[in-house]
């Protein structure tokens, strides 16, 4: 399982200046990955205690998580061949998105420290529960973790039809490019179709060697694959059993896009081959965090913390409310901007940054050559 700069930082105990940049350092670069401020506010994280193993917490987590799929499944069964299946559909769509918190904090080693447990859940949510490969997802996001917001650097920039920057639109083709005009609203819509996509991926993954258990991997997705559609085509009718498997898939998309829309999008963005922010910088300034509550807590698994929990990936969930009052004081004292926002408001920010990025496409300011043309 590969690690992020900051996973690798925590396992050194660099506390000095030196010693944090030295750990916090990429493979893509010289050390240049924390300064030494955020060695400081580290140290005070430490020193709580909040990078320590919660097992009693993820012990209820993964508790709830399987009564949520367990009630879904009973109802399924119980409400047989009739269209009341659509709203078991739309629950089954939201366990499926509250399943990924399990997988991600487990890669993060948040869940657990040992790398056979972590990797036990992250198979099981991941493959089996939502067939997402977890292995392409591990790779893809320990290099948004290292570089969030890149245009170089990071993978969740480059492999969305939107544009976060002009410099990305000339290699946009056909039907992309007027998903591009008006991206500010088809970003959402098209988040219907985000669980699909993932799934997709994951066949390209494993088929393109980038799994590091292949076997593991396509027995899983294929038994996934062969008890859901088992299961529908046999307890509904045809057409019932398609528009429940497109209810649950659609609600599982925009549940998965809704998570990670608001945690980047409209913040800083930077480009070229190397890194221009330090760790902290690189962390606060491209991430949007959503105001805590407990409904807004459930909702985002904890990933409305998006601040801390890139600054600290291997924290547990449980502590996270507390990081963010340390580092919200901390950015204060150091003049560092701290962006955090109603849920609303997050998403009006985000397209409102959308509308703006297309907005010399739609004047037709953009229509040059494409490149080799």
């Amino acid at each position: 399982m590969q690690q992020s700069p900051y996973e690798r930082s925590t396992r050194t105990g660099a506390a000095s200046a030196g010693g944090a940049g030295a750990a916090y350092a990429t493979t893509e670069q010289p050390p240049a990955g924390a300064s030494a401020t955020f060695a400081e506010l580290l140290q005070r994280v430490k020193a709580e205690g909040l990078l320590e193993p919660r097992p009693r917490y993820y012990a209820g987590r993964l508790a709830l998580n399987t009564t949520l799929l367990v009630l879904g499944l009973g109802a399924f069964f119980l409400v047989g061949d009739s269209w009341w299946q659509i709203p078991v559909a739309a629950w089954m769509g939201m366990c499926g998105a509250q399943s990924s918190f399990m997988w991600h904090d487990a890669g993060h080693k948040a869940m657990f420290r040992s790398r056979r447990a972590a990797l036990a859940v992250g198979y099981f949510h991941a493959d089996f529960v939502n067939g997402v490969s977890f292995d392409w997802w591990l790779h893809h996001h320990n290099r948004h973790h290292s570089h969030p917001n890149h245009l170089e650097l990071d993978p969740d920039i480059g492999r969305r039809t939107a544009i976060f920057d002009l410099s990305q639109y000339p290699a946009r083709r056909g039907t992309q490019r007027l998903i591009v005009r008006y991206q500010s609203v088809l970003f959402f819509v098209l988040l219907v179709l985000e669980s699909a996509k993932m799934q997709r991926t994951a066949v390209r993954a494993i088929a393109g060697g980038l799994s590091r258990r292949p076997v593991l991997e396509s027995t899983l997705l294929l038994v996934r694959l062969a008890l859901y559609l088992g299961a529908v085509f046999t307890v509904l009718s045809p057409a019932l059993a398609v528009a429940f498997i497109a209810v649950q898939q659609a609600c599982l998309g925009v549940y998965f896009g809704l998570l990670f829309a608001p945690n980047h999008k409209g913040m800083e963005i930077r480009g070229g081959s190397l890194e221009s922010l330090d760790w902290l910088e690189r962390q606060v300034l491209t991430s949007r965090n959503i105001r805590p509550g407990p409904f807004t807590d459930f909702l985002y698994g904890g990933l409305n913390y998006q601040v801390e929990h890139h600054l600290f990936p291997s924290m547990p969930g449980k502590n996270l409310r507390r990081a963010r009052e340390l580092t919200r004081a901390y950015c204060a004292r150091q003049g560092v901007p701290y962006h955090e926002v109603s849920m609303w408001s997050s998403y009006r920010e985000v397209a409102t940054y959308l509308h703006k990025v297309s907005a010399p496409v739609r004047r037709g300011e953009m229509d040059v050559p494409l490149p080799g043309r």
